[in-house]
């Protein structure tokens, strides 16, 4: 699938897992991208070797360092912002009454908070264009089901959720849609921590019978940027495997 004109696409957390692999999507696609983290990995070093990828330092949860991005990121682009990816996110595992308030308020703030200030932003550089647009928040199935001792995760990527409905209808007569992509269980860091017993556990409850790959999602988040997903808005889109049939 290829973007012609070339179009501008902010992503964020791109450092690994889903986020280095959406990025790896795109610039094959022809999509010009400006990437966020953290801190800056040998795989972002070897990304930088194109000439339509930048990256950039921004802790999400800080808004002041998001606006600062998004207006760096433009400025860099030279062409119109076309879409933001709101794929930066943090997990924390633990027992509600005993999980500290200082690891909630930080999942949230990174999780729920950094979404909210990168739509904010995007949607002030993008309204103005009248070009559309496309939002993508990177949600979970936890988000929708819940699961023991992820209260706080699942609070924050329903909220994503909520979030991705009222901008669907916020911005649609502007031609700007809004979808969340829910994926299950992938093999990515964040999963790097579950048990043996845990893994096995997910594998027998999944239908297709693994783990998914960031592969599996990266399609359907080129598909949701492209002219032909123009007339879908508002939606979760699940990517699992099938364990939440």
């Amino acid at each position: 699938m290829s973007c012609e004109p070339k179009k501008h696409v902010v992503v964020t957390g791109v450092s690994r897992g889903l986020g280095l692999a959406i990025v790896t999507s795109l610039l094959e696609a022809g999509y010009r991208v400006s990437g966020c983290s953290r801190e800056r990995t040998e795989a972002i070093a070897a990304l930088e070797a194109n000439a339509d990828f930048c990256w950039f330092a921004c802790d999400v949860g800080n808004p002041d360092q998001v606006q600062q991005f998004i207006k760096a990121a433009c400025e860099w682009a030279q062409i119109p912002l076309w879409g933001l990816i709101n794929n930066a996110g943090i997990a924390r595992e633990g027992i509600l009454a005993t999980f500290p308030n200082v690891d909630s308020d930080e999942l949230l703030q990174v999780n729920l908070h950094g979404a909210l200030y990168l739509a904010r932003e995007a949607l002030r550089i993008m309204l103005p264009q009248n070009r559309g647009g496309r939002i993508i928040n990177i949600s979970s199935i936890i988000g929708s089901r819940g699961y023991t001792g992820l209260a706080a995760y699942s609070a924050s990527k329903a909220g994503l959720d909520g979030l991705t409905r009222a901008l669907a209808r916020e911005n649609g007569r502007r031609g700007i849609t809004v979808n969340s992509v829910a994926p299950g269980y992938l093999e990515t860091e964040m999963s790097s921590t579950l048990s043996a017993k845990q893994r096995d556990q997910i594998i027998n409850r999944t239908p297709l019978g693994r783990l998914g790959q960031a592969e599996d999602v990266t399609p359907l988040v080129q598909f949701l940027l492209s002219e032909e997903a123009g007339f879908i808005t508002g939606q979760t889109l699940t990517v699992d495997g099938g364990i939440t049939n």
